[in-house]
């Protein structure tokens, strides 16, 4: 049965990495999914590559009236909205909390009751690491941010969760790479470390973080959670 029949979501940068793993786990569930990117062209090529029961809204998350156009999208639809996945980009450091908070205003509206809001954090958030104080820092704010909002949320039953991945696999893990380590090899060396301090010796997958994600829509039962952490 498919997860998530019916539902509709936004994935806000969606068009790479995560958000587009997710979007593609998303429709595979049966959602309809709204994803934003600033580019046009790789916004047209995850399109083209999540296939159908998806919509590209063009715009920096950054910018109010990108993201109104984004949530005018949705409610043009008159369907509402049933899951929210904030996804912040690793360069958006400095505004990570304050774009989070007004996306969060734009799409509350829109939001049923019951629905879910996940936003998308890394390990950090509860570690300390050299050289990306202030990233850390913003990092364990979402955390706060989610606790606050569960509970401001509670009499709609709107669940609100953080992933918190450590290094993935993505187009932006050299971005990340680069903040720790300014070195023309930096990519290589933090992919080394990482490998010798996680179990399975690897950076995470988008794909695994996107069963995280549709893990915490709470549209699952329990055989979905065996599903995800045995395959």
């Amino acid at each position: 049965m498919a997860l998530l029949k019916g539902k509709t979501a936004v994935i806000t940068g969606g068009s790479t990495g995560i958000g587009l793993a997710t979007a593609k786990r998303f429709v595979e569930e049966g959602a309809y999914v709204f994803i934003n990117g600033r580019s046009q062209a790789e916004l047209d090529a995850a399109i083209k590559e999540i296939g159908d029961r998806v919509t590209g809204v063009q715009g920096d998350g950054s910018k109010q009236g990108d993201r109104g156009r984004l949530y005018t999208a949705v409610a043009d639809t008159g369907r509402g909205l049933d899951v929210l996945f904030a996804n912040a980009a690793i360069i958006d450091v400095a505004r990570i909390g304050e774009v989070t908070q007004e996306h969060l205003r734009k799409a509350l509206p829109l939001l049923n009751d019951g629905g879910s809001l996940i936003l998308n954090s890394f390990n950090t958030n509860a570690k300390g690491t050299d050289g990306i104080d202030v990233y850390a820092a913003i990092m364990a704010a979402l955390r706060s941010l989610a606790s606050t909002w569960a509970s401001e949320l509670r009499n709609r039953e709107i669940r609100v969760n953080v992933i918190g991945p450590g290094t993935t696999e993505t187009p932006g893990i050299n971005a990340l790479a680069e903040i720790l380590n300014p070195d023309p090899n930096a990519a290589d060396e933090v992919e080394t470390f990482q490998g010798s301090i996680v179990w399975l010796a690897r950076h995470a997958t988008a794909a695994e973080v996107a069963n995280a994600a549709l893990f915490l829509t709470g549209s699952g039962e329990r055989r979905e959670y065996l599903h995800l952490v045995g395959e």
